[in-house]
């Protein structure tokens, strides 16, 4: 609740008898208990009755299936009652606040959505002539200029299906070019504050890791990266601003001191959004960083995709760039397929077809909504927010890092210390108030710590009212109310869950609607 002055009011407190009430089905309210979709299937129960389908040849060679697949027999309203309410109990950007650190979850406007589901480019198909998706190409090769316009890149690739791939791309072009050198080196450098997937994609593609550490103000020690330089290093894989939420204030001396002894400068690009419009990458040396289109330009993020992560590339690694790409012709927009010319010499293709074109319309809706000035001012609000929400728990939670922080505020968890209370109970007291749990323990380099990205999308009444919850369970935390935390969360639709139990000993269970027949099982015998 909010007083009139937009500030949180005190929340009213909740019995330990009111939070043990139990009801006959199980439901809270309109909060709605259900068995699993398997449970709930009657064998013969069907929603649409349909003819039987013609007899066909087979084309599978034997291995024909022979009994029931084991799907549930259900009827049309169970199985649309089932999904909805799962969809009720789906915390989403939609429902509320989702501080989520490192992840940019921010508002996915409505005006993206409807462009994406025009006729021409809701209804396209990947195997069409290239002659009947001239729109589609033209607007590929105009979100890419608007990428390399904004990175200040000469190159980009589209294809790369999220960050991760795009990190996969960016090394793979690395690789490639020291190769057309004849040089085959063995490291890569990584800050130890980097995400998981940095390291990953540097092993993945044959390189050791060798990780550089810190300095005391979270930024990448340059002294001790320095002294891992040598003419075995294949490049750097640095993210500006980085995981503590600071700007890497050496990043051009990074760039200089790699490109000295032959390697090259990748740049994670997840967490643009704090300079987008602000700072172009290429200005700083980088030559290649992918681009979370789900992060920075308001595509939908989550739920496993659908991701995508465009690859700009300097001019030293673009002949190296995968294929297919875009190009503009005589005769109009065309994919081409392969490279050729001693200029140019791809490493090949990342993935089937040529990208994720549902988010490159979102992202290109988006960035052209917006305009220059708009995208400026993006990275402009998101850095305002998180300092503002920085500055709010400053007395109440400790951050490691003194001053100003980029688009998101990093804490540790020294203010519980000896309250019994740790930074993942804190997390599951923050559901009953309605939050989904900011980032917990990571960056690993800081203890127990909590990563707040409010981005630019938020109010500052919502701000404040997440200040003022953050600051009352700190207040409980700190007062001697740890029994509170450790049974939290009190009002979800499940208690709390012994997760490292599921984890390592997880119940699967298999509840077919009808027998299923095997080699060693036939159906007559299951029956």
């Amino acid at each position: 609740m909010l007083n009139n002055k937009g500030r949180p009011t005190q929340p009213t407190a909740v019995s330990e008898g009111e939070t043990s009430l139990k009801t006959y089905t199980g439901n809270k309210g309109l909060d709605l208990e259900s068995p699993l979709i398997f449970e709930q299937g009657v064998p013969g129960r069907i929603g649409v009755d349909m003819a039987d389908p013609q007899p066909v040849k087979s084309r599978l060679g034997g291995i024909e299936r022979k009994g029931s697949i084991g799907l549930p027999d259900l009827s049309e309203p169970q199985v649309l009652r089932h999904f909805v309410r799962l969809s009720r109990q789906n915390y989403a950007i939609d429902a509320g606040f989702y501080p989520l650190g490192s992840c940019t979850m921010k508002h996915n406007p409505r005006i993206n959505e409807k462009v994406a589901r025009l006729a021409g480019l809701g209804d396209l198909h990947p195997m069409q002539p290239t002659s009947t998706v001239q729109g589609a190409l033209e607007l590929v090769d105009s979100l890419a200029h608007w990428l390399k316009t904004i990175t200040g890149m000469p190159a980009v690739a589209m294809s790369p299906a999220a960050g991760a791939h795009g990190e996969l791309c960016g090394v793979m072009a690395i690789r490639a070019a020291h190769e057309a050198n004849g040089e085959s080196r063995a490291r890569i450098l990584v800050p130890e504050s980097a995400h998981g997937t940095n390291p990953a994609t540097a092993a993945l593609c044959g390189y050791k890791v060798d990780a550089v550490p810190a300095r005391k103000d979270g930024r990448m020690d340059l002294d001790a990266f320095a002294d891992k330089l040598g003419p075995d290093v294949a490049g750097v894989m640095l993210t500006n601003p980085n995981t503590c939420g600071l700007f890497e204030t050496d990043v051009k001396k990074i760039a200089d001191m790699v490109h000295e002894v032959g390697g090259y400068f990748y740049c994670d690009g997840a967490n643009l959004n704090a300079i987008l419009g602000r700072v172009r990458p290429g200005d700083l040396g980088v030559d290649a960083m992918h681009i979370n289109l789900h992060k920075t330009f308001s595509t939908p993020h989550g739920g496993g995709g659908p991701g995508s992560g465009p690859v700009v590339l300097s001019e030293a690694l673009a002949p190296f760039a995968p294929i297919p790409f875009v190009t503009h012709g005589e005769n109009g927009f065309d994919l081409v397929e392969q490279k050729s010319g001693a200029a140019v010499q791809s490493f090949g293709r990342m993935k089937g077809y040529h990208g994720q074109m549902g988010m490159f319309i979102r992202a290109l809706a988006y960035m052209q909504s917006h305009g220059a000035d708009g995208l400026r001012q993006i990275a402009e609000d998101a850095v305002l927010n998180a300092n503002y929400i920085r500055v709010g728990l400053d007395d109440k939670l400790h951050s490691p890092f003194e001053g100003i922080c980029m688009h998101e505020a990093l804490f540790d968890d020294s203010t519980l210390k000896g309250t019994g209370v740790t930074t993942l109970d804190l997390a599951k007291a923050m559901i009953d108030e309605g939050y989904h749990p900011m980032t917990m323990y990571f960056p690993l380099v800081v203890h127990g710590a909590m990563l707040i990205e409010p981005t630019e999308s938020e109010s500052r009444q919502t701000l404040d009212q997440f200040i003022g919850a953050m600051r009352h369970l700190l207040d409980k935390a700190t007062t001697g109310e740890s029994d509170y935390f450790l049974s939290a969360p009190h009002f979800a639709p499940r208690r709390r869950l012994d997760e490292t139990g599921a984890a390592r000993n997880p119940v699967l269970r298999w509840l077919p609607s009808a027998p299923v027949e095997t080699e060693e099982t036939p159906l007559s015998a299951a029956s």
